[in-house]
């Protein structure tokens, strides 16, 4: 039986590494996406995933690019033989209010989050019905997909529209035995939530390190949530013991918001 194939972008730190670390626990041959920049933490990702046995590949990719995300995927086809999973994690934050955030920061996140999740989806979409054999396709959305933050509205917007995008998807790719779901992680203990504690912190009068030690005071479980966390949840929805779930999003917080 030959190995399974994913894709995981935004996949050089945090969560998106994580996942992809994850996966190839779980026996998948993984190709792992991120910018230019991240080129160094890309290649350690492909030696983790290789010290545990499974092939890896290293792509430099910008996800707001239909091109470039277009021949990720091909590459990675070409490279393996197929795709069996897409993970589309690449996503960005801006933390400021409403009035003072710039119509160019606005679209930098939906570019990035939105259309580069569409992008990733199409892509993926594309590639697994030439093939005839199904697949599963995963998105990264987050519980503000369900009730917003203060001073993250562009980024709830981007992960409503996940959200929506999500089950749409879903909806339209059911009959090519394509699988579109969407993880909603909490508070994470990421660089991108370090970004968030400290423009939070300055928001709010507070001294770095107290916004999220104060917003983490509402999860039931009682700690932030670790990117293992959330790869873990990834690990079922990319398996075929979700083959039953379709269209959904969810919330994987330690419980912060109920549905």
């Amino acid at each position: 039986m030959t190995s399974r194939i994913a894709i995981v972008t935004g996949a050089a730190r945090g969560i998106g590494r994580g996942i992809a670390e994850r996966l190839a626990q779980d026996g998948l041959d993984v190709a792992v996406a991120d910018l230019p920049a991240m080129r160094g933490e890309l290649d350690e990702v492909v030696a983790a995933i290789e010290q545990r046995g499974r092939r890896a590949l290293a792509v430099e990719t910008d996800v707001t690019s239909k091109e470039q995300t277009d021949a990720l995927v091909r590459d990675v086809a070409d490279h393996f033989g197929k795709l069996d999973v897409f993970v589309a994690n690449a996503g960005i934050a801006r933390v400021a209010p409403l009035l003072d955030t710039e119509v160019e920061e606005f679209e930098k996140v939906m570019a990035v989050n939105l259309r580069g999740v569409f992008l990733s989806y199409q892509a993926a979409a594309r590639q697994m019905i030439a093939q005839g054999t199904g697949g599963k396709i995963i998105g990264a959305a987050s519980i503000v997909a369900y009730r917003p933050f203060a001073l993250l509205g562009p980024y709830s917007a981007s992960k409503w529209g996940v959200r929506g995008l999500t089950q749409a998807a879903a909806m339209e790719w059911a009959k090519h035995g394509i699988t579109v779901n969407a993880y909603c992680p909490g508070i994470v203990g990421t660089a991108m939530w370090d970004l968030i504690d400290e423009k939070l912190a300055e928001a709010e009068g507070l001294a770095k390190g107290r916004a999220i030690k104060k917003h983490a005071e509402a999860i039931a479980l009682g700690r932030v949530e670790e990117p293992a966390d959330v790869a873990a949840f990834v690990s079922y929805l990319a398996s075929p013991d979700s083959d039953y779930m379709t269209g959904q999003s969810v919330m994987i917080d330690g419980g912060i918001q109920f549905s």
